[in-house]
């Protein structure tokens, strides 16, 4: 079983026979550092998923950038709104480092409704994934610390702190990157 057929059990919960059936629309696609995925205007046709690198989902307004998310190894990536209800995309994506991914088109995504009859029911549980991603997200920010956030964050990620520019860390934590590197000065005084 390969990276993605992992990920698809374990993010949409379907069962080995079904696996064929999904993993058939999938295709590799390797994206340069630097590149650009989506911006804001354009419709979000594809969900991909991360087999290497880091992607990172951000804002521009009034001449400032605020990091919504950035995406790793092991995590699906798209602009949910877009790919699901044909809106335009509101965030832009940028490949951080080379990538590697598995892609499925909005078309074959559709496909999957004909070829799976509980397809609707296997969709609803990985939106509520999301959602409860994106509700964890919003609960540590609320109830977190600035440090206890950036402790969570650095003991699930650490592999990110040697790759990715700690000022899109800092945005993505909410919190300013003197404050993060306040942090992690205290850090490595303890």
């Amino acid at each position: 079983m390969n990276d993605l057929e992992q990920y698809i059990k374990l993010y949409f919960g379907i069962k080995e026979d079904s696996m064929q059936l999904v993993t058939q629309y999938f295709y590799e696609e390797t994206i340069e550092k630097g590149k650009s995925i989506l911006k804001p205007g354009q419709f979000c046709n594809k969900m991909s998923f991360v087999r290497d690198g880091f992607i990172r989902i951000f804002l521009e307004r009034n001449d400032r950038e605020t990091t919504q998310w950035i995406s790793s190894k092991g995590y699906f990536i798209t602009d949910l709104s877009s790919f699901m209800f044909d809106t335009r995309a509101q965030w832009n994506m940028e490949s951080l480092t080379s990538c590697q991914l598995y892609s499925i088109d909005k078309k074959n995504y559709a496909k999957l409704i004909d070829q799976l009859p509980d397809w609707h029911e296997i969709e609803k549980k990985f939106i509520a994934g999301c959602f409860l991603t994106l509700e964890n997200r919003v609960f540590n920010h609320l109830s977190l610390s600035a440090e206890e956030r950036y402790n969570q964050f650095f003991n699930e990620n650490k592999e990110m702190f040697n790759q990715v520019p700690l000022h899109y860390i800092a945005s993505m934590l909410g919190m300013t990157p003197e404050t993060l590197s306040r942090i992690r000065k205290k850090q490595n005084l303890i």
